[in-house]
Formats: C-alpha cells, sequence, structure tokens
C-alpha cells in the first residue's frame, strides 16, 4: 500500500514561490488500478514525480507498505518496487531492446519471453528485438516499448504519466488492452495513471480527481464517473458536495 500524508511541494518562478501541491493526503490500496484525473496544471503530474522519487515534497511522507520513503532516492525507489513510465519515453543509443527488457525484469530472460512481451504490446518481435532504443524508433513505437519493460518488471506500483501522449489510435487501443491484462493479473501490486482520456478512465478501480494541487474527489469508479462526463467547465469537489470552477472534461 502506498500512502501519501500531508505532502507539500513548491517551485520558484521568476524569484516567486509557487505552490503546486498542497498539504495533500491520499492512500492507494493493493490491487488496484487507479487513474488520477482533473485540469490541466492541477499537480497531476509534479504527484506522480514525487512518488517516484524525482522531486522531493517540501513537506508531508510518503509510505510504502508502512516504510517511510521520502527521503529515498528514484533507484532506491525502484528497487523497492516502484516503476514509473514517462510522457516521452527516454531513448538508449548503443542499448538494444532486449537488453532493455533484460534490464527492466532484473534477470537475464530468454528471447521467448522477451518476445512475448513485446507481441503482448502489439510489436512484431522479429523486427524489434535487435533495434537499438534509439531515434531510429516512433515515438508511438518508444512507448509501446516502455511498456513491454513494465510488463517485464512486474513492479508493486507502476505509474503512467499520460501514458495515451503522443500515440496513434491503433496504439491506444492496444493500450487500453494492455492496461485490462495487467489488471486481472495484479494480486498485490497496483498501477497508478494519469489520464484525461474517458476510456481509461473507464477501466479503473478508483479514481481520484485533482485539482490545484489537492484531491477534490476520490472514491469507485461507479461514484465518480458520472460526476465527470460531460463537465466542460467544473470539476466535481466531493469535499463540498459541489463542482470547483475551472475544469475540464476528463
Amino acid at each position: 500500500m502506498l500512502e501519501l500524508k500531508n505532502i507539500t511541494f513548491r517551485v520558484r518562478d521568476e524569484g516567486e514561490e509557487k505552490g503546486i501541491i498542497h498539504d495533500l493526503s491520499l492512500t492507494l490500496p493493493d490491487g488496484k488500478l487507479i487513474v488520477i484525473t482533473g485540469p490541466n496544471g492541477g499537480g497531476k503530474s509534479t504527484l506522480a514525480r514525487l512518488i517516484a522519487g524525482i522531486e522531493t515534497p517540501d513537506a508531508g511522507r510518503i509510505l510504502l507498505d508502512g516504510e517511510d520513503i521520502t527521503g529515498w532516492s528514484v533507484t532506491q525507489r525502484a528497487r523497492a518496487g516502484i516503476a514509473f513510465a514517462f510522457q516521452q519515453p527516454v531513448r538508449f543509443k548503443g542499448l538494444q531492446v532486449i537488453d532493455l527488457l533484460r534490464l527492466a525484469s532484473g534477470k537475464q530472460i530468454s528471447m521467448g519471453e522477451a518476445c512475448d512481451y513485446l507481441s503482448r504490446v502489439g510489436l512484431c518481435a522479429r523486427d524489434y528485438i535487435d533495434r537499438e532504443v534509439n531515434a531510429s524508433l516512433s515515438g508511438g513505437e518508444l512507448k509501446r516499448i516502455e511498456i513491454a519493460t513494465v510488463l517485464a518488471r512486474k513492479a508493486k506500483v507502476t505509474l503512467f504519466d499520460e501514458p495515451e501522449a503522443g500515440i496513434d489510435l491503433w496504439s491506444f487501443q492496444n493500450l487500453i488492452g494492455v492496461f485490462r491484462e495487467m489488471r486481472e493479473d495484479m494480486k498485490d501490486r497496483s498501477i497508478l495513471i494519469i489520464s484525461h482520456q474517458e476510456r481509461i478512465l473507464n477501466i479503473a478501480d478508483e479514481l481520484v480527481v485533482l485539482r490545484e494541487g489537492q484531491v477534490t474527489c476520490h472514491g469507485q469508479r461507479e461514484e465518480i464517473m458520472p460526476s465527470l462526463i460531460g463537465t466542460a467547465s467544473a470539476v466535481p469537489d466531493c469535499r463540498k458536495g459541489q463542482t470547483g470552477e475551472g475544469g475540464e472534461r476528463a
């Protein structure tokens, strides 16, 4: 279980301090697919980076299975079972796809296993297994390869920051299928997705609505989804039993 307790994060912008996350508390249980949504600039991607250890909160604590990991580095968190998939996957010149999959899994997986991970994200293994993870790959190809590494990793907590960004319709449809498959095989693991896409929201177990650095709603998809659909100018605020102005359609 991942717990965020009273998290606050600020940045300095042109000499002025700006709050991004404000005294945020959130519990993310095991065995769930959780989607965080809300208006642009609400702090969603920042929250994911705080969980991954890319950023450090100014106040508050982050706990994984009861252990305080607030001061842990990205590497320490990765070893503890937290995986992070970027909006724009990183390119690695000189590193082949098979090597990347083996690094992700943490073991010497066979060629057959590596090919299986690639096929599950819609890539023909023989065309990609020996390719370098470099500029010769398109954004959609990189995204699918990154998701294949996540499948190989089998992390305890997997974070996806807007996984639909920069991919074509076929890849997006395939992505939904991969998420459904991961959801069925989670057991004691959890998936956290940052997204505005309704089709991704529709496969969630729980939805979290983030607005201006605070959680305004958190609950079962069936409870939250009706208030999100068609709300072109408002974001639901379950704390007050009303909608907050300034949102956008999920």
